[in-house]
């Protein structure tokens, strides 16, 4: 294992020790989000070793991530709260748009900015005791982690506005059906599907995931004839790498292990 920090460890594990598990490891705190954690998690992305292929990102104790640590929460004028929210951004973007798809293990409280955390993960699994919520409304803020931009392209900017504007909170199912997370999982074993999930991903070819963590969202905001162009250029690229034409031929030629799983994703 190696500590990235006091309140975040990484640790490569799976049989092929290519799966990344980045951990919140402020329990005692609910895991709120320090400047030092948020600077942590920006650099355990940016410097995973290059055998990982996926990650799973985790908060120990009974919750995810319970939001803002409001102990660190002073005045700041208009420019410094501007810098202060613009480095929580590039510390999520290093998550979403780093060098793997990172699925992130829910449960116990995804609030606040621990929501915005979770909506940066590709892949999210909810376990029966995950509830969500965005307290920043009634508390006289504004979310600054980049979660304006995130959770409505998850939920929708009128379900997010309510959450805002009256303090809604979601539990596990509601959660797993508006969109917050794409699996739910029993009480405890959201980390067990994660890492199962995760160990799917990594027997992917890179190139494969790395296009669909940087150039799916991206089509999927472009103009159709963009979209359609910036498609076909991706399509040839990763058609292009020799893993991928050895994953073809292999195919073609009926050689074991190019089945598709037939093991329920549930």
């Amino acid at each position: 294992m190696t500590r990235a920090s006091q309140d975040l460890s990484v640790e490569i594990i799976g049989k092929k020790k290519n799966i990344a598990v980045v951990r919140l490891t402020r329990g005692k705190k609910r895991n709120a989000l320090s400047d030092g954690l948020i600077l942590a998690i920006r650099d355990a992305f940016q410097n995973l070793p290059a055998s990982v292929r996926a990650a799973v990102l985790d908060g120990e104790g009974e919750h995810f991530c319970a939001g803002l640590d409001l102990s660190e929460l002073k005045e700041r004028d208009a420019g410094e709260g501007v810098h202060h929210s613009r480095m929580w951004h590039a510390a999520l973007d290093a998550l979403q748009y780093g060098p793997v798809p990172v699925v992130a293990s829910l449960h116990g409280a995804v609030v606040g900015g621990g929501l915005e955390l979770a909506s940066a993960a590709h892949i999210r699994v909810a376990d029966a005791t995950t509830f969500y919520a965005l307290p920043e409304g009634t508390r006289g803020i504004f979310v600054g982690g980049g979660g304006s931009v995130r959770i409505p392209k998850l939920i929708g900017v009128a379900r997010m506005m309510d959450m805002m504007l009256t303090g809604r909170v979601y539990n596990a199912e509601d959660g797993e059906r508006l969109g917050f997370a794409q699996y739910l999982a029993p009480e405890g074993q959201a980390f067990d599907k994660a890492l199962d999930l995760a160990e799917r991903i990594a027997g992917n070819a890179p190139l494969t995931n790395y296009a669909l963590m940087h150039a799916l969202p991206r089509i999927a905001e472009q103009p159709a004839d963009h979209g359609f162009m910036t498609e076909a250029l991706i399509s040839a690229i990763a058609q292009a790498a020799p893993e991928a034409k050895q994953r073809v031929r292999d195919f073609l030629e009926g050689k074991a292990g190019t089945k598709v799983k037939k093991t329920p994703l549930k």
